[in-house]
């Protein structure tokens, strides 16, 4: 049994916020879960401020199954992670904490990331760091599918040629990539009398007939960030003359901007005036439990490159809606074409289309927007196959009914966080064992620094100053040894700056009490009568006092040499 701790901003796992996004909705998804059916006793927070625990602790209470308890890790003391022994962020960003883990002991914890988004140039350049930075054999970031686990494996792998190239040597990639799907709570959302009284409700509130065919598009409503809106409306168009019925769409979602807004209601009367478009606000509660119970067919043409794994099919399976959705991405493998719904073909530019896009958004010269929405424009889905589709299943509601409840089976099977979480679990026991069996990577050698581009400036600057402080200088009080100048000393602001980077004051007050008894000591005497624990902020607090009169400090005198400024 494996215990972890969550780095948590409220951010990564709060879908009650204006911009509802998918890692929003993963992150809730997840932390609910883990909270409901994590086998561990003890969850653990890190954060850096108590506030953010005590948030962490009201959102997860109402969800905790047994006798779970919160504790808090403070970000300002990493190797307490060595009690849970997994750190898991929501996102693949792990680099930071691996140069953070260097400074301690390697094998302490493993660090265990997740995919979102790949595509962005930050989040591309943060994975590279993985082949240059101290992962460790005992790391993992999850893909949340084999689609991901692909296009990360690829891109890593031409950044090691180059750096083969540039460097001499061809570095490996030490962390694990297992493929861990998302998962969805089935019980979050209307079931059996519950959405059999909110059928009927959200049709007339939304003036649809109770024989019409509805279908659902659940998803932020952007065209060149998630799926062009068009494709969909022309193939219902299609579909609905080739019936012979009007189709009603319902888009449950939210808005970029009002000229995202006005450019998706606007649209339906030009593309398919034979269906009836109808909007809801996604980001309310009741709307992503119900509005599901409204529709008979879910539908969602992704064709962006910022999409990785697709939440909302899976939903829809798990509210027993059959789907029909773009062969894309991760939902090529959530989806089972005949089986849980059907998946459209889809047809994307040929490689080097897209290579002046590439260096224009390095340059800047194309925002991310627009750039994943440049390549969304060279992707197409199959519209007769979209179209027949759709017939299919809004001639045959037995053909709904069976594809719905194969895919409610499935999500039972694979996908619901009953069945995800474990695997988690296993994955977590997985990378202990590595932190025992595996060899540490790039270990720390005697006398040189864990983070080499941020070293200790008192060891990378040190030919800045005439010396530094060592063992074998004598300390002595200074000209201001005396209780009213320390009073100024500890009243002013200037002078006070720092504080708790050094010695307490009773420790201070203890060494110069130390230097007043002895009359001269050497600060390897002083080291010698603190406290172990002490010793890291002598240094620093030694000079401090030297800077302002407190102490004065020169070498031991060698016999028959003169000391600097003798003589003279």
């Amino acid at each position: 049994m494996v215990s972890v701790a969550l780095l948590y901003e409220r951010d990564g796992y709060d879908t009650s916020g204006p911009r509802l996004l998918g890692r929003h909705a993963a992150g809730e998804g997840f932390l609910k879960a883990l909270a409901r059916y994590g086998t561990a006793p003890d969850l653990y927070c890190y954060t850096g401020r108590e506030a953010g625990f005590q948030d962490f602790c009201q959102r997860v209470q109402p969800w905790l199954l047994g006798a779970k308890s919160c504790h808090w890790v403070p970000t300002e003391t990493p190797e307490a992670l060595g009690r849970p022994g997994v750190l898991y962020r929501p996102d693949p960003l792990i680099v930071s904490q691996a140069w953070q883990r260097r400074w301690g002991d390697p094998r302490a914890y493993s660090l265990c990331g997740v995919t979102h988004t790949l595509v962005s140039k930050e989040t591309m350049a943060g994975l590279g760091d993985l082949l240059t930075a101290p992962v460790q054999p005992w790391d993992a970031i999850i893909c949340t599918s084999q689609t991901v686990r692909t296009m990360l494996s690829r891109m890593l792998g031409e950044w090691a040629e180059y750096l083969a190239q540039r460097t001499g040597g061809r570095p490996a990639l030490p962390v694990q990539l297992p493929v861990i799907p998302l998962g969805v709570d089935p019980e979050q959302f209307a079931q059996g009398e519950a959405a059999t009284t909110a059928r009927p409700r959200w049709r007339q509130q939304l003036g649809i007939p109770n024989d019409a065919v509805v279908v659902l598009f659940v998803g932020r409503l952007i065209f060149h960030a998630k799926a062009h809106p068009v494709p969909m409306y022309l193939a219902l168009e299609i579909a609905a003359r080739r019936l012979g019925q009007r189709l009603y769409l319902i888009q449950a979602g939210w808005f970029e901007d009002e000229a995202q807004a006005e450019a998706f209601k606007t649209a339906p009367a030009d593309f398919c005036p034979s269906v009836t478009s109808l909007f809801v606000d996604g980001r309310r509660a009741e709307v992503r439990r119900e509005i599901w119970a409204a529709a008979d067919i879910f539908m969602s043409l992704a064709d962006n490159i910022q999409e990785t794994f697709g939440l909302t099919p899976l939903e829809a399976m798990a509210t027993g809606l059959p789907v029909i959705v773009s062969d894309w991405d991760g939902y090529r493998e959530s989806v089972r074409h005949g089986v849980d719904g059907f998946r459209v073909p889809t047809l994307m530019a040929p490689a080097g289309s897209g290579q002046d896009w590439a260096a224009r958004y390095l340059r800047d010269s194309l925002n991310y927007p627009t750039y994943i929405g440049h390549v969304s424009m060279g992707t197409a889905v199959d519209l007769d196959a979209c179209v027949a589709a759709v017939v299919a299943l809004a001639q045959n509601p037995q053909l709904r009914h069976q594809l719905g409840t194969n895919g409610r089976q499935r999500i039972a099977e694979t996908y619901d966080w009953r069945v995800v979480i474990p695997a988690y679990e296993a994955l977590w026991a997985e990378l202990a064992e590595r932190r025992q069996q595996a060899e540490v990577i790039a270990p720390v050698a005697p006398g040189r620094p864990a983070v080499p581009l941020l070293d200790d400036p008192f060891h990378l600057l040190d030919y800045y100053a005439s010396e530094n402080l060592r063992p074998d200088l004598v300390v002595r009080l200074g000209p201001l040894a005396n209780p009213g100048a320390w009073a100024k000393l500890k009243q002013t602001g200037m002078t006070q700056f720092g504080s708790r980077e050094r010695l307490p004051e009773p420790l201070i007050q203890a060494l110069v009490n130390l230097v007043a008894q002895a009359g001269s000591i050497t600060v390897a005497e002083l080291e010698a009568q603190l406290p172990p624990d002490a010793a890291g902020r002598l240094g620093r607090t030694l000079v401090y006092l030297v800077k302002f009169g407190v102490l004065s400090a020169t070498h031991a005198p060698i016999p028959g040499v003169a000391s600097p400024g003798e003589g003279q």
